[in-house]
């Protein structure tokens, strides 16, 4: 039987999507959990799988559109039957909680977020056609404000009856309709110092996206000289979108929003290595795993992060939220860009436990088969670029957590140990921290401590 597929909710926050792909074309046949397309959220770029058998037969939504979710995007169904009726619906004429859609993948929420109340059982339930439920966001009209006034069938509100609904309140000078903006463009207004406000007076009865405030601010700017460039047969063109785009919007935000400060720390890690090479074999013999240097680093922070809980934390509107559980991410590098996966819990989690979940994690991430409660949850965040050799370097928090700990090369030189020179293995930590959140006295403590444990490994067992 054909049903309507609509833009699913990859994550409990997600609010729209951008279609980046699509995998099959009209008419192909599509198997249940065969990948039909990819979509990209305010997170991460998801390949979505077909939910049931059949054919592709109408593609209602194009590669880079950006839709909201329950939009209807697609007709599936088998290849003798008539979707005409369906057609028609999906452009306007039933309520999208009829429509085919993925269940909504709940992301992970550190213990200090708390979920919201259910709705009361005595609520009004409103039905709206898709285009409806899209034109009500853009004039910033409520479901429950058109309760009643549906004229469609079975009482459902329908386009002509948001269109008067508006009308009849614009009439009225105590209510003011207010056209909404994505929350992206938001953030983007915020980085660029665009008011909002000012925006929407100039796109009335429309919804503000990122590439409006974009525009916006691009006209706000002088016109620059014309660049000298090298003959277009030198250049390669590569889209500013997908992940490299994300990811710029959340450093940007990270960089330009949270006051960072970076302190740096050298740790003799000889004490560190013996140590791993002697639980190498039983770890290995235990969870089937061998033990990386990251492994104990991750363990070693989730306990200093025990006696220092607001290295742990974040700044989320008004309040900072101190969270019980440590949940490390630990930064990813692929061609695309650069990921977060996250370590849940890791203070409960011996070393070998941690390198046992750690290995395939990051191997999901690798072959791009993550999914969004692979991101989700983070509290602290670790990146190593000490196998690029790198030395010193000052990373960018991940908002909105407090911290983001660089780890950089493990190299042998010459030190002073009790007044003799000797060889030891050095390797320095460089921790970013938000000047917000925490002063620079506890996060130097936070550092030292993380020191101590790392040169005296046997304290993290303790």
């Amino acid at each position: 039987m054909a049903q309507i597929f609509t833009m699913p909710q990859l994550g409990s926050t997600m609010e729209e999507g951008t279609i980046l792909k699509w995998h099959k074309q009209e008419g192909d046949t599509v198997k249940s959990g065969e990948i039909l397309l990819e979509i990209e959220t305010d997170k991460a770029s998801m390949e979505v799988e077909s939910p049931v058998d059949g054919v592709l037969r109408k593609v209602l939504a194009k590669e880079n559109d950006l839709l909201p979710i329950r939009q209807p995007i697609a007709i599936l169904g088998s290849a003798e039957e008539s979707i005409d009726a369906l057609l028609i619906e999906a452009l306007g004429g039933v309520p999208a909680e009829e429509t085919l859609a993925l269940a909504p993948i709940s992301e992970a929420t550190p213990p200090a977020v708390q979920a919201s109340p259910p709705a009361s059982s005595t609520s009004v339930k409103v039905f709206l056609s898709p285009r409806a439920s899209r034109l009500a966001e853009e004039h910033g009209v409520s479901h429950a404000e058109l309760s009643g006034r549906g004229t469609g069938p079975q009482g459902r509100v329908i386009e002509r009856d948001v269109l008067a609904y508006a009308e009849a309140r614009k009439a009225q000078p105590t209510e003011k309709a207010s056209p909404r903006a994505t929350p992206l463009a938001a953030r983007v207004a915020d980085d660029l110092g665009v008011d909002i406000g000012e925006l929407m007076l100039g796109l009335p009865g429309s919804r503000v996206r990122r590439d409006d405030v974009v525009r916006y601010a691009e006209s706000r700017q002088p016109v620059p000289a014309p660049p000298v460039t090298p003959a277009q047969e030198d250049v390669t063109i590569q889209p500013f979108a997908g992940m490299r785009r994300r990811i710029a919007d959340n450093v940007a935000k990270s960089r330009f929003t949270a006051p960072h400060v970076t302190l740096t720390i050298e740790v003799d890690m000889t004490a560190t290595a013996e140590f791993r090479q002697r639980i190498l074999p039983e770890v290995e013999k235990v969870y089937g795993v061998r033990v990386s240097f990251t492994d104990i680093i991750i363990k070693a922070v989730a306990r200093a992060l025990d006696e220092h809980p607001m290295m742990n934390s974040a700044l989320v509107g008004e309040e900072i939220r101190i969270y019980a559980h440590k949940n490390i991410g630990v930064a990813v590098a692929l061609e695309v860009g650069l990921v977060v996966p996250v370590l849940k819990r890791a203070e409960e989690k011996s070393i070998g436990a941690i390198a046992q979940e750690a290995k395939p994690l990051i191997d999901r991430v690798r072959g791009g088969k993550f999914t969004p409660d692979d991101l989700a949850g983070g509290t602290f965040t670790i990146t190593n670029l000490g196998t690029f050799g790198i030395d010193n370097f000052d990373p960018i928090i991940v908002p909105p957590q407090a911290a983001i700990l660089g780890v950089c090369r493990i190299v042998d030189k010459p030190v002073v140990v009790n007044k003799a020179i000797v060889i030891r293995s050095m390797m320095n930590l460089c921790l970013s921290f938000d000047h917000r959140i925490v002063d620079g006295a506890p996060a130097a403590r936070f550092l030292q401590r993380l020191k101590e444990l790392l040169e005296n490994p046997l304290l993290i067992l303790i």
